[in-house]
C-alpha cells in the first residue's frame, strides 16, 4: 500500500521575493481600445490587482488558512498526488471525493469543506456529514506533473478510484465541475461497485438533435451560450489543447500574465454582475492564482486540454447521478438532454444564482445541492 505523507503548503522567502520583483518590474501592454472586457481583462484592473498582490496580499496569512485543512500526498499509478482529506466527526459520514477543474484548485472548496464535513457546527443536520477528499489534478497545485503523455480524464478517473481504495473507502460518492465533472463521470463509469453516486455542476452532454424543433427557452439560451463560448470565450482552450507548451513559457515567466490568464475567467464565468469582486475577493482570487504560480504549473495544467480534448468517451452513465445547473455556467444542460447520457438521474435542479465556480461563488447553495443529492444514498 502506498505511503500517505502529511503535507503543508509552504512558500519560501526566495519564491515570494521573486514574485514581488516580477510584479514590480512588469512590462505592461497598451490599454485596450473598448471600455469593457471584450478584448480581455482591462489594463487598469490588472494593474490594480497586481499592485495589491505585490504590496498588500498577505500570503503567510492566506497560507495558514489553507493549511488549516489536513493535506497529504501519496503515490497513485506512479504519480505523487496532493489532496485535502478532512474526516468528519460524525461516525456515519459518507466518503466524498470532490474534483476541481481549470483554472481552479482546491482553493475553490475552502468555504464548503467545513459545512460538508461538520454540518452540525454550521447549522446543518449531522446526518448529512461527509468525509471529504479533494485531490489536486495531476499537473495542478502540489500534485506531481506527468512527464509523459497519457494523463487524460479517463486515467485520472481511474487514479481517483485507487486513491479512495488507498484511503480505505469501500463505498463513496463523487462530485465535480469543469474537468472535475468529466473526471467524476469516469469515476462513476469505472467503479460502480464502490462509487454509489455522482454529482456534477457542469454535466457535459450533447444537445439532443431530436429536440431542436421543440426547444424550451432555457435550452435555446444554453445553445446561444455554447455558441458565444465557441466564438468569443474559448481562445484559451484552443491554445491549451493544441500548444500548451508554447503558452506555458509566457505564463510561467510572467506573474502578471498568469494572474490575467486566470482572473479573466473569474470574470467571464462567474455570476458577478460585471465585476469579479462582486462575488470573490482579491485575496480569494489570488489564493487560486498562487496554486499555479508557486508550483509553476502553467504548462502542466494546460496539458490536460491537450490530453483530453476530443478524446473522452461519451458512454452512457448508469450510476445514480445528480446535476445542478447554475445560470452563468459555460455549458448548461436541460434534464431531457442530460437523460440521454446519464440514465439514472436522481437529482436535477436549476439554480437562480451562480456560475462556473459554484462552490467558490455560492457555497451555501452548493452545499445544499450536494447534501440533497446524496441524502438519497445514505
Amino acid at each position: 500500500m502506498a505511503a500517505i505523507e502529511p503535507f503543508s503548503i509552504s512558500a519560501t522567502t526566495e519564491q515570494l521575493d521573486d514574485l514581488k520583483r516580477r510584479l514590480n518590474n512588469a512590462r505592461w501592454p497598451d490599454k485596450e481600445t473598448p471600455d469593457d472586457w471584450t478584448q480581455g481583462i482591462p489594463l487598469a484592473y490588472t494593474q490594480e490587482i497586481c499592485r495589491y498582490w505585490a504590496n498588500e496580499y498577505d500570503w503567510p496569512a492566506r497560507e495558514a488558512l489553507l493549511n488549516a485543512f489536513a493535506q497529504f500526498r501519496t503515490d497513485v499509478d506512479g504519480l505523487g498526488i496532493h489532496f485535502v482529506h478532512v474526516q468528519s466527526p460524525e461516525p456515519g459520514a459518507l466518503p466524498l471525493i470532490m474534483t476541481h477543474g481549470w483554472p481552479g484548485s482546491i482553493v475553490e472548496f475552502q468555504k464548503v469543506i467545513g459545512p460538508l464535513t461538520d454540518p452540525k457546527a454550521h447549522g446543518g443536520d449531522p446526518a448529512d456529514a461527509f468525509h471529504l477528499v479533494c485531490p489536486s489534478l495531476p499537473g495542478f497545485g502540489f500534485s506531481d506533473k506527468p512527464t509523459e503523455p497519457g494523463w487524460g480524464v479517463e486515467k485520472i478517473g481511474a487514479a481517483w478510484t485507487r486513491l479512495m481504495a488507498i484511503l480505505g473507502y469501500d463505498r463513496y460518492v463523487a462530485q465535480g465541475g469543469d474537468w472535475g465533472s468529466m473526471v467524476t463521470t469516469h469515476v462513476g463509469l469505472q467503479d460502480p461497485e464502490h462509487c454509489a453516486a455522482i454529482h456534477l455542476n457542469m454535466a457535459i452532454v450533447t444537445p439532443d438533435p431530436e429536440t431542436m424543433s421543440d426547444l424550451t427557452e432555457k435550452e435555446q439560451s444554453a445553445l446561444e451560450g455554447m455558441q458565444f463560448y465557441q466564438d468569443w470565450d474559448s481562445g484559451y482552450s484552443k491554445e491549451q489543447s493544441t500548444r500548451p507548451q508554447t503558452v506555458g513559457y509566457a505564463l510561467a515567466d510572467s506573474a502578471t500574465g498568469q494572474a490575467a490568464w486566470i482572473i479573466e475567467k473569474m470574470y467571464a464565468w462567474t455570476d458577478c454582475d460585471g465585476h469579479p469582486e462582486n462575488v470573490l475577493t482579491k485575496d480569494e482570487m489570488l489564493d487560486n492564482v498562487m496554486m499555479y504560480w508557486l508550483p509553476e504549473t502553467a504548462a502542466s495544467s494546460a496539458r490536460l486540454y491537450w490530453e483530453s480534448f476530443n478524446s473522452g468517451n461519451l458512454d452512457e452513465v448508469a450510476v445514480p447521478t445528480g446535476i445542478s445547473v447554475y445560470p452563468k455556467e459555460i455549458f448548461r444542460t436541460s434534464r431531457r438532454w442530460a437523460e440521454k447520457r446519464y440514465t439514472n438521474i436522481i437529482h436535477y435542479n436549476e439554480l437562480d444564482k451562480g456560475g462556473h465556480f459554484a462552490a467558490f461563488e455560492q457555497p451555501e447553495s452548493f452545499v445544499n445541492e450536494v447534501r440533497t443529492c446524496f441524502r438519497q444514498l445514505r
